[in-house]
């Protein structure tokens, strides 16, 4: 299933949870191993591979413990700045500090 803006909540929680399902069969785990390796209890583990779960932290137990903590910065990567703009950040910063120029003296206004 493609989840995308439409996709209703519940919907999307009972797709994650049978992704996870899968990837824990595929790699041969239990839900008694894999809810005791992520941390948590096996109910827990029951409910979301059900999609009746939703609690951020318990899922990402569940990542780290199935080696997936790169799926973590995937759900929110962080904003990409492009050279341009950390270039222009350098150098107002450089203008704004009057120590960067290499000028011993500050003027009067700027004390």
């Amino acid at each position: 299933m493609k989840i995308d803006q439409l996709t209703p909540e519940a919907a999307i929680l009972t797709e994650l949870g049978a992704r996870l399902a899968r990837i824990r069969k595929q790699r041969g785990l239990s839900q008694e191993a894999l809810a005791e390796e992520a941390g948590i209890g096996v109910a827990t583990l029951r409910r979301i591979e059900d999609g009746r779960d939703s609690r951020l932290g318990s899922w990402l137990r569940l990542l780290k413990a199935l080696g997936m903590a790169t799926a973590i910065d995937d759900l929110l990567p962080e904003p990409l700045r492009s050279p341009m703009a950390e270039a222009n950040k350098k150098r107002r910063k450089k203008n704004e500090d009057p120590s960067s120029s290499g000028v011993d003296f500050v003027w009067g206004d700027k004390k």
